[in-house]
């Protein structure tokens, strides 16, 4: 089965930029659509961003803009490059997997926004 390993967080100053990497240790290729999600403290995981096997990207409204959601099919990498970073975006990120009805997940990477 293939894993998923995220990188690229850690602490930044509101307005800070931060790239988040998922990396995969087989093909992405055969998943319909990669996302990233994030879950702060005593919330739910929502999803943040995701990006179809065409390329065809949606973001969540308090994001757009500010992340962009990409995949290295021949690298199994998916990025979320992060900018205007804002207090409110603090929170658990992970990568994730679709195809049908198989849902992936790797364990998460912490991201806190300092005011």
């Amino acid at each position: 089965q293939v894993q998923l390993v995220e990188s690229g967080g850690g602490l930044v100053q509101a307005g800070g930029s931060l790239r988040l990497s998922c990396a995969a240790s087989g093909s992405i290729f055969v998943f319909n659509f990669m996302a990233w999600y994030r879950q702060a403290p005593g919330k739910q995981r929502d999803l943040v961003a995701i990006v179809s096997g065409d390329g065809t990207t949606n973001y969540e409204d308090s994001v757009k803009g500010r992340f962009t959601i990409s995949r290295d099919n021949a690298k199994n990498t998916v990025y979320l490059q992060m900018n205007s970073l804002k207090p409110e975006d603090t929170a658990v990120y992970y990568c994730n997997a679709q195809r049908g009805l198989e849902y992936l997940w790797g364990q998460g990477t912490q991201v806190t926004v300092s005011s």
